[in-house]
């Protein structure tokens, strides 16, 4: 399985309002107050945000050329996040697999597990590391 991200990021500590300045994520979640905290916290940090509530779109995003990471929830009304998993993989982009599910495809191991719920301090650390 992905590696799992650390239960301290959990903390809801400031993160650095710059830490992620430059960047373009994908944010795949389809249950709307969930996305919008998530992307009201990334672009607290400086990133430019792309958001998908279906698979169907986060595949168009996902070809997006200058992605810098992703956050994806696994278990969506059309679906689960496989194809995305596999198209990021494809393209070297690091993601965060951000979801209460436990059994993703495989193409989804390479990504950073982070257990729902987290704070969106605990995902922009996350995609933080994971973009250095």
């Amino acid at each position: 399985m992905g590696r799992l991200a650390s239960h301290c990021l959990a903390s809801g500590a400031p993160v650095d309002r710059a830490v992620l300045l430059g960047h373009s994520i994908l944010v795949l979640e389809d249950e709307p107050l969930v996305a919008l905290d998530i992307v009201e916290g990334l672009k607290g940090a400086g990133a430019s945000v792309f958001t998908a509530h279906c698979l169907r779109d986060a595949l168009v995003l996902a070809d997006y050329p200058d992605l810098s990471a992703a956050i994806l929830d696994f278990g969506l009304s059309d679906g689960d996040a496989t194809p995305v998993c596999e198209r990021l993989n494809k393209r070297d982009i690091p993601f965060v697999l951000y979801s209460g599910y436990e059994h993703a495809d495989a193409a989804c191991h390479r990504g950073v597990t982070l257990r729902k719920p987290a704070t969106p301090s605990a995902l922009v650390e996350t995609l933080a590391r994971l973009l250095r």
